[in-house]
């Protein structure tokens, strides 16, 4: 039943920018199939109610569809594709920003023991993982989601839902990934922290040891937890950065191809251009003219 009034709220608050009057509440209706395209994951909670997506990261792959969640606990680079969307049978998808200072209250509030098992295999989790998901969690969304249409309401009770909404995924199958977004010096976290500088430098070369230092952690250790939160190595995030970077900026400039490649850090067009191909398909200067006249759907973790 949550299942099916979850479909018919989101049917009807989609919007084309997936926004809500609910701060970090995201609704999505996708009417046909995609191929597949990069983003950014977000650090995020995707609950399907309806269709199915398939998320690549590094060399693991994520299918999830209807009554199953997805939690992204780090913004990581990944291809998303929609598999099942038609226009009689639209993907529909909510969606829900995690913020760590959220789970960092829940956890501070929550009594020894009472947030489940540690991470099953020890060390630290993957930074995204897939669930069904259980029936107080559909009902936490659909109570949310109903504040939609009671604006009186809203602005008192969602925050309560949201935090009911949060401490389910937190005591769920896949709170470890969700509790180490909360905790200061958790693995995941510190792999965040390389996470963000490499982003926020992507055109410059690094060293690994000189990120791990920067993360707090020793390069073996760094190496292990970094390889398991975004099944990459640093070099090969910092690769996927560079080649995304590259294709939002050839959308706008797709005639400057070599100036590009320079912009996101690559000295030699040659290979920017075998890197590019590799990752897309097809040419940088094929693909910006079809990026030029492509509108495309968003292709995080939510349908």
């Amino acid at each position: 039943m949550s299942l099916d009034e979850l479909r018919t709220l989101l049917a009807r608050h989609a919007r084309p920018d997936w926004t809500t009057a609910i701060d970090g509440v995201l609704v999505s209706k996708v009417d046909r199939p995609d191929p597949p395209a990069p983003s950014m994951s977000g650090t995020v909670l995707a609950v399907i109610a309806q269709g199915s997506k398939r998320l690549a990261l590094g060399d693991r792959v994520y299918a999830y569809g209807p009554g199953q969640y997805l939690v992204a606990s780090v913004d990581l680079p990944v291809t998303g594709q929609f598999t099942q969307a038609e226009p009689e049978r639209p993907a529909l998808g909510f969606g829900l920003t995690l913020e760590p200072s959220a789970v960092a209250e829940l956890l501070l509030r929550a009594g020894p023991g009472d947030t489940g098992a540690s991470h099953a295999g020890g060390g630290v989790p993957s930074g995204i993982a897939v669930s069904d998901a259980p029936a107080a969690l559909l009902d936490a969304v659909v109570r949310l989601l109903r504040l939609l249409d009671e604006p009186r309401d809203r602005a008192v009770l969602a925050p309560l839902v949201k935090r009911e909404i949060l401490w389910r995924v937190i005591t769920g199958e896949q709170g470890a990934t969700v509790r180490q977004l909360g905790l200061a010096d958790s693995g995941l976290s510190h792999v965040s922290r390389a996470v963000r500088w490499i982003r926020e430098h992507y055109a410059e070369p690094f060293r690994v040891e000189d990120v791990a230092r920067r993360s707090g952690m020793s390069v073996s250790a760094f190496y292990r937890n970094f390889q398991a939160v975004t099944a990459m190595s640093p070099i090969q995030f910092q690769k996927q950065i560079r080649l995304q970077e590259a294709r939002l900026l050839l959308a706008t400039h797709p005639n400057d191809v070599t100036g590009v490649g320079q912009r996101v850090g690559y000295d030699n067009p040659s290979q920017f251009s075998r890197e590019y191909r590799r990752q897309f398909g097809t040419p940088p200067s094929r693909d910006a003219a079809r990026l030029r006249n492509t509108v495309r759907t968003p292709a995080g973790v939510l349908p």
